[in-house]
């Protein structure tokens, strides 16, 4: 049996205002295999996204263990944490982060820039991955110069242009409409089955959630 991509075991999270403790997870532990789409529910407040920080490396929890890809990242320094980071998590959030003063190729080079490849090999990355995302013809335009769902797209190539291990979505359909954000699930959908990308994603929204192929819900900080 392969080991879980994403290991985590007895996780409690909690934070804290001055002597007032406030537990955001509790005792959760969860396992997941490589190539897996699960979406996290759960209303608002519940710690999905706290969750999904502890997966990407972000935030670190008061007790327990986050394993991905074999490693403990509460063993790893601050520096360490970022570059393990930068090698194996693609982020996609609600509102794109795209810096608007860069064009859509340019956006979507940016983790290369990290990296030790040559110009060369960053162009061929880079108009790989827009053209997964369906945005070929669209890498030389400004943010400003795209709809919502192409910015999302190019959000989405900016975040597997590195290969990561896991991509994590927090809301990536939360700013769209109907049609772009069945766009989008259908972008993701593929990147799990035709790439094999482990994705693990926050939605508030049902049809999203449904492309997942297992669904989880937070409440009160505990999971089922």
């Amino acid at each position: 049996m392969a080991e879980p991509i994403i290991q985590i075991e007895t996780l409690s999270k909690s934070y804290y205002r001055d002597s007032l403790e406030i537990p955001v997870l509790r005792n959760l532990s969860l396992s997941l295999p490589e190539g897996e789409f699960v979406a996290l529910m759960g209303p608002s407040g519940s710690g999905k996204t706290t969750l999904l920080n502890m997966i990407a490396g972000i935030d670190r929890p008061t007790k327990g263990a986050v394993r991905v890809a074999g490693t403990d990242l509460a063993q790893l320094g601050e520096s360490e944490l970022a570059k393990w980071r930068a090698r194996h998590v693609g982020f996609v959030f609600q509102f794109y982060n795209l810096i608007p003063v860069l064009t859509a190729y340019e956006n979507v080079e940016l983790p290369l820039l990290l990296t030790n490849l040559s110009a060369v090999e960053r162009k061929k990355h880079v108009e790989t991955a827009l053209g997964i995302v369906g945005l070929a013809d669209r890498m030389h335009h400004y943010p400003r110069q795209l709809s919502g769902g192409q910015e999302q797209r190019v959000a989405i190539a900016r975040a597997i242009i590195t290969d990561p291990t896991v991509i994590v979505a927090d809301e990536p359909t939360g700013d769209l409409d109907k049609q772009s954000a069945e766009e989008i699930m259908s972008l993701l959908s593929r990147l799990n089955s035709e790439f094999k990308k482990t994705i693990v994603m926050v939605t508030h929204d049902p049809r999203a959630a449904e492309r997942a192929r297992i669904q989880k819900h937070l409440d009160k900080g505990e999971l089922s």
